[in-house]
């Protein structure tokens, strides 16, 4: 018996289950089936469904459980919740539950983690008619699923419904198998711990579809527009590719083209956001249609899809939606509110600075509850920006691709200033006091501790400490516990080595706040927490609170008895308007006077300055790097020691009058007067000494970090296939990267395009050898034959070749010029391509390190079935601390 396998190996004589239970279609097209097969449940650990996959399918075999009586489970049978369907479409809804598992007593001793587990369940779609259909297929709350036993992997676990899977199936049933997961933080933790999840499908007749969800179009202020990019998400429904000529506005007063010089191709079964240029000749009319003109390949007559649009009409010191362009190349927006003219701020002589407000998980930038959060304060001495981080889940909870979003939007104010010829005030993009609520507030202790030379004062509201505790839950305590458990821990995941839990814990350190707060110390700090918040228990910000205090940070805790998570006012509470007010007075230059300080860093590539001191390349990646900075002698002496650290730069103006000490070296002859600022490296006999650029292939910048440094490209993603049999899965990448973060991928099987582009580039290869790259020296070689090679930090060269692991493959990133990067996955066959390509970024806490090598053991060992996996180094060498077989 295997309990763990792949569900292409399915026993075919369970296809005819369904059949014998045939619906009544009548003149429906599409149907779902009545009766539903259920097996579960089985464990799964937080973020960790990315790692394993799934079973053989046996009707008559009893499985292991870990959370079963008897530790035992069988398939059994369910009924669907609802089932719909009209003239184009079918919905059904499965809940499912295991009520024989005793999850209270589990929860009373694991936690939140004891909710969550995983399932499968199987059934059928029926498609009518006597040719077939084009039909869009999404499922939420779903990470993977199969379609009579294809594998799609990436779903759409937090329902967006923006990229669906489009599907052109024969008139007849189709198999259904689907991966279901109770995830805490999407579902909740109070009361039976459920599984809902619906299923819909939609035929669709016409070549290119507007995807679902309003267009990212900028309200209008006073008959202008706040922004001039703007965007429309469509789908090619068609079996041959789409390409967008051109869009249009129908008014003569709104100017409306494609934000690219060229045209754009859609690939069968792609969804892309259409990026737009938009502008208005004087006043621009309210209401108008925006026409896109599309020809299929091969077609030399165009066709027109429409979409009548109405602008948003607000005032200018409203909260209103601006647009902007994400460093990606796709329109974002963000909610703005100008300075009142009623404020009162003989404090600020100068420029304003910006109040960020992040949002909760769920929630968009223009929802009333978060965009009008606010309006109890409209006459604040600042910029008021709530960001949206892209998604309403934030992209990848305001880190590398939402936080760039962030920033991004905060440097389209003073474009916003010039576009309405305002005024009023001036903003300062470099003073932020940030603040945000629950998940906000997550996103609030990642700008303090990751930009703390820029953030002025911070108010963290209901906020988790960090990615590793999932927040997203609502919990009942349960009977015994006398506190709150910590938030859905990593403790369910499959048993895997101590190399290999060190290397993924590494890969999401920066994350991890808790270890990285003596960044705070010297910045105000508010925290607010509702004492019977029952979604993110108070236990959060009370050991963020104590971990302040034992840094001695500048840290105030209010807790609200009787409070809950959300409340009308949360944001603006008494104690909250004194601190806003408080902190905007008080909002000088922390840089003048900053006292005994520290810099902690995980990754170099989105930390930032503390006091000017920045470090730019870590000794051994993986593992936390500080600089710790003192002053002796009534200040006349500067003491720096540095930890795990490189490569780093300081101000040298602010030290070049003191006697400076760093690592019991001096340096007086580093430090150079007429600079600002200098860069010093330490050499193999750890001496410091200025940096020299020799040439040698180093990574930096927006290269550093663990594989989410994709996610930090200046450009359209390219997705090139080398191979015919790999489109499939680089166009699931692109689906997945369209799904979760709305990003725009140019899919090709030409080099070319990609190499002249200039965003970064996934490479996917099947069988064949591979080019060397930019890396002459690179220490991964793909070579023929089904083989791949990694040189360790010793300099032995391991070898894997696939007649000895089964579904070998690969996933890694390369270095390319200008900080850009290529991840290249890579397998010996298609199996392990796929394996591979489960591990392209897209959900946060997933821990992805710079390296892995896959096989088909990962399937059903999770994490420990690796072959290899770890991080490279400065120069691109693979570091110390990695892990192989």
């Amino acid at each position: 018996m295997q309990l763990f396998n792949t569900f292409a190996a399915y026993i075919s004589g369970m296809q005819t289950y369904m059949s014998i239970f045939p619906p009544d279609h009548g003149a429906r097209p599409l149907s779902f089936s009545q009766e539903w097969r259920v097996l579960g449940p089985f464990q799964i650990g937080t973020r960790g469904m990315t790692w394993d996959v799934c079973l053989e399918y046996d009707p008559n075999t009893t499985y292991r459980s870990s959370l079963a009586p008897n530790a035992t489970v069988r398939w059994t049978t369910v009924q669907a919740d609802s089932a719909v369907s009209n003239a184009n479409s079918a919905r059904t809804s499965l809940s499912v539950s295991f009520r024989e598992v005793d999850f209270e007593f589990l929860q009373q001793v694991y936690g939140w983690a004891a909710l969550q587990y995983q399932a499968w369940a199987r059934g059928y779609l029926y498609v009518k008619g006597s040719s077939p259909q084009s039909i869009t297929l999404s499922i939420d709350h779903v990470l993977e699923f199969y379609v009579d036993d294809e594998l799609y992997f990436g779903g759409d676990y937090y329902s967006y419904r923006r990229a669906p899977l489009v599907l052109y199936l024969q008139p007849g049933s189709h198999k259904l198998d689907v991966r279901l997961i109770r995830d805490v933080r999407v579902m909740g933790g109070v009361g039976a711990p459920s599984i809902d999840t619906t299923l819909r499908a939609e035929t669709h007749s016409q070549s290119l579809q507007l995807s679902s969800g309003e267009p990212i179009i900028p309200d209008l202020i006073n008959g202008h527009l706040p922004g001039r990019v703007g965007s429309i998400t469509v789908r090619n429904h068609a079996l041959t590719d789409v390409e967008v000529l051109a869009v249009f506005a129908d008014l003569d007063t709104v100017s409306m083209s494609l934000h690219s010089a060229a045209s754009l191709t859609l690939k069968p079964g792609q969804t892309r956001p259409l990026t737009l240029n938009i502008g208005c000749v004087g006043l621009c009319a309210t209401e108008f249609s925006i026409h896109i003109h599309y020809r299929t390949y091969g077609s030399d007559d165009a066709s027109v899809l429409s979409l009548p649009y109405s602008f948003e009409r607000r005032a200018i010191h409203d909260p209103h939606k601006i647009t902007f362009l994400h460093p990606s190349g796709i329109a974002s927006y963000a909610i703005l509110r100008a300075p009142s003219v009623r404020a009162q701020c003989s404090h600020e002589t100068g420029d304003f600075p910006v109040l960020l407000q992040f949002h909760g998980a769920g929630l968009e930038a223009d929802d009333p509850m978060v965009a009008h959060a606010l309006d109890p304060l409209p006459d604040l001495c600042s910029w008021v920006l709530f960001p949206t981080g892209v998604t309403p889940w934030s992209g990848d909870d305001w880190h590398a691709w939402g936080f760039t979003d962030v920033e991004a939007a905060i440097q389209a104010i003073p474009r916003w200033i010039v576009e309405n010829s305002w005024q009023g005030p001036g903003v300062d993009v470099d003073r932020w006091l940030v603040s945000g609520h629950s998940n906000g507030g997550q996103g609030t202790w990642y700008a303090l501790t990751h930009r703390p030379d820029k953030v002025i004062a911070a108010a963290p509201v209901s906020g988790y400490s960090s990615i590793q505790s999932p927040y997203y839950v609502a919990l009942q305590r349960p009977p015994g516990l006398t506190h709150f458990p910590d938030y859905v821990p990593y403790t369910l995941w499959r048993p895997m080595q101590s190399t290999v839990r060190s290397v993924l814990d590494g890969a999401i350190s920066s994350y991890q706040h808790e270890i990285l707060l003596e960044n705070s110390r010297g910045i105000p700090i508010f925290q607010q927490h509702g004492g019977s918040d029952d979604n993110v228990p108070a236990y959060h910000s009370r050991l963020l609170s104590q971990l302040l205090h034992e840094f001695e940070a500048d840290s105030t805790y209010v807790e609200l008895p009787g409070a809950g998570h959300w409340f009308d006012g949360v944001m603006t509470t008494d104690h909250l308007q004194a601190f806003y007010q408080q902190a905007f007075e008080q909002s000088t230059s922390l840089r003048d006077t900053p006292g005994n300080f520290s810099l902690v860093v995980a990754n170099p590539a989105d930390t930032g300055s503390k006091h000017g001191f920045q470090v730019l390349h870590l000794r051994r990646p993986g593992q936390l790097g500080k600089v710790q900075v003192s002053f002796l002698q009534s200040d006349t002496q500067c003491h720096i020691r540095t930890t795990n650290v490189l490569s780093m730069k300081l101000p040298a103006n602010f030290l070049k009058n003191l006697e400076v000490d760093l690592d019991g070296q001096l340096l007086e002859d580093l430090l150079v007067p007429s600079r600002d600022a200098i860069t010093i490296s330490r050499g193999a006999n750890g001496e410091w000494k200025l940096t020299e650029h020799t040439g040698h292939m180093q990574r930096s910048g927006r290269q550093l970090g663990a594989m989410e440094a994709i996610l930090r490209t200046h450009g359209v993603f390219q997705i090139v296939y080398h191979n015919p049999d790999a489109q499939n899965t680089a166009l699931q990448i692109s689906r997945n990267l369209c799904q979760y973060f709305a990003a725009d991928t140019q899919l090709s099987s030409n080099d070319s395009t990609s190499l002249s582009g200039e965003g970064n580039i996934l490479r996917l290869l099947v069988g064949s050898d591979m080019a060397l790259g930019l890396h002459a020296d690179f220490p991964i070689h793909v070579q023929p034959h089904g083989m791949i090679s990694v040189r360790d930090d010793t300099g032995h060269w391991l070898q894997y070749n696939s007649e000895e692991f089964e579904g070998l493959g690969a996933v890694f990133l390369r270095p390319l010029e200008e900080e850009r990067l290529e991840l290249i996955l890579w397998g010996a066959e298609l199996e392990g391509l796929k394996m591979a390509a489960r591990l392209v970024p897209m959900l946060t806490g997933v821990g992805q390190p710079d390296f892995v090598v896959t096989r088909k053991d990962m399937m059903w060992k999770g994490a420990d079935g690796v072959l290899a996996m770890g991080f490279f180094d400065h120069a691109w060498n693979v570091s110390a601390g990695s892990f192989f077989t």
